[in-house]
């Protein structure tokens, strides 16, 4: 697993995912409000057949806000005006996302929007605003199991498991 916390950082709860595939997986972290709200979608009696774990539910966040034509306006407008007034020693929770939905953040991270003269925004703060937005359209969670599913069946395409390897 790659990550974007600290060198030297090692997470257990990832020790088995990094063993069995280094690179799809990255490291993340979660303002700790939005890690709350999608606990509960982690544990909700909708998430079965199968049970989707964080970095499933984290990329379907990620997956849905990038499915609108809107999504970089959308998420710097969430970071300019929600996140920012937060403290910014809110904690955030260590955790992982699949690499595509990774690459899409990081394109946008490294985007004209996300430069000077305009405020710098890291991953953590990027991947949050996924997820409080998904959160505000649906706070019962159901769309991102929806879209997590519909993220694993294309992880396990054919034609998507030969460009990743």
């Amino acid at each position: 697993m790659l990550t974007a916390a600290p060198p030297g950082f090692q997470d257990s709860r990832h020790t088995a995912t990094v063993e069995s595939q280094p690179s799809d997986v990255i490291e993340t972290r979660l303002w700790l409000e939005e890690h709350v709200w999608l606990y509960g979608v982690l544990k909700s009696d909708r998430n079965v057949g199968p049970i989707f774990r964080f970095p499933d539910l984290i990329s379907a966040c990620v997956s849905q806000v990038f499915s609108g034509p809107e999504a970089a306006r959308q998420i710097f407008s969430f970071l300019g005006t929600e996140l920012v007034a937060r403290s910014p020693n809110t904690p955030r929770r260590r955790e992982a996302m699949w690499r595509p939905q990774y690459d899409l953040l990081l394109e946008l991270q490294r985007s004209p929007a996300n430069r000077h003269p305009n405020p710098k925004f890291q991953l953590d703060h990027l991947t949050t605003a996924c997820v409080a937005l998904c959160q505000q359209a649906d706070e019962t969670g159901a769309s991102v199991l929806q879209q997590a599913r519909i993220n694993m069946a294309q992880r396990f395409r054919p034609e998507h498991a030969t460009q990743t390897r």
